[in-house]
């Protein structure tokens, strides 16, 4: 997972409001082939190096030599590694994803990253440019504020 740095905030979880645009996987994405998304791997082969003094070395090379159905060359290294070498043209071992033609989800979320103290319900816009009009009300209510002291 990747680390994210965030700036420690000056008020209270409670006293923001995140907004939110999202294409859920589920939703918005369908299983996509290699060819679909140009894959490099697909279009250019690939070398996948695997220990076999491990279990899961074991395991991944019995995969690759009973199960994956790819056509390969088996090599050692000198570090003791297997390399198997696939030829250009087949399916790689990657789950590719293709966005479907769907708007995507608008919300507007009480709290922050650190959570929604108050409970209240996100709520999601029916339309983009609504979420964008109630955005920009809300920065104007912000700055407003902010000129009063």
């Amino acid at each position: 997972m990747r680390h994210v740095t965030r700036i420690t905030p000056g008020l209270p979880a409670g006293a923001y409001k995140t907004y939110q645009i999202v294409q859920p996987l589920a939703t918005h994405f369908r299983p996509a082939t290699c060819e679909e998304v140009a894959c490099g791997a697909h279009a250019h082969g690939w070398r996948t190096l695997v220990d076999e003094t491990a279990e899961l070395g074991q395991r991944q090379a019995h995969y690759i030599r009973r199960q994956s159905g790819r056509r390969f060359v088996e090599q050692r290294t000198p570090e003791g590694l297997t390399a198997f070498t696939f030829e250009p043209g087949q399916r790689c071992f990657g789950r590719h994803q293709q966005p479907l033609e769907r708007d995507p989800l608008y919300f507007v979320r009480g709290g922050d990253w650190r959570g929604n103290p108050l409970g209240g319900r996100p709520y999601q816009h029916r339309r983009g440019d609504d979420w964008v009009e109630d955005f920009a009300e809300h920065q104007d209510r912000i700055s407003r504020q902010i000129e009063r002291g």
